[in-house]
């Protein structure tokens, strides 16, 4: 079921992002890099790993991981989290935790899109 996920996405909408960076706590300047931000998503699978490439002008994050299994993350914000990712109604469904608080990052695609 994830190989559907597999190829290059790129960004073509956002919105409230930078709501969403500013409850996380990023400042202003991050904010405003991020903001301005087009990454592309490259979704790789090898055997039972899976691994999510994000790329853009600003910064370059990849996070390698099987379903169901808690790995440690560094976000492209710099957090240190906790993070584990499922499969649920078609949907990559991922949780990251980090000092008592808790977001939740919802992939789904969408007539040929993928919608975060």
């Amino acid at each position: 079921m994830c190989n559907r996920f597999v190829g290059t996405w790129k960004l073509v909408s956002s919105e409230n992002f930078d709501d969403y960076m500013k409850e996380l706590g990023v400042g202003l300047a991050t904010r405003k890099l991020g903001g301005l931000a087009r990454p592309d998503v490259i979704i790789s699978m090898k055997g039972d790993i899976i691994t999510i490439r994000t790329e853009s002008t600003f910064k370059n994050t990849t996070i390698s991981f099987k379903l169901g299994q808690q790995f440690d993350e560094t976000t492209a914000d710099d957090r240190k989290v906790k993070s584990v990712i499922n499969l649920e109604k078609g949907s990559l469904v991922q949780v990251q935790k980090w000092n008592g608080k808790e977001t939740t990052i919802k992939r789904r695609l969408v007539d040929g899109k993928m919608v975060v």
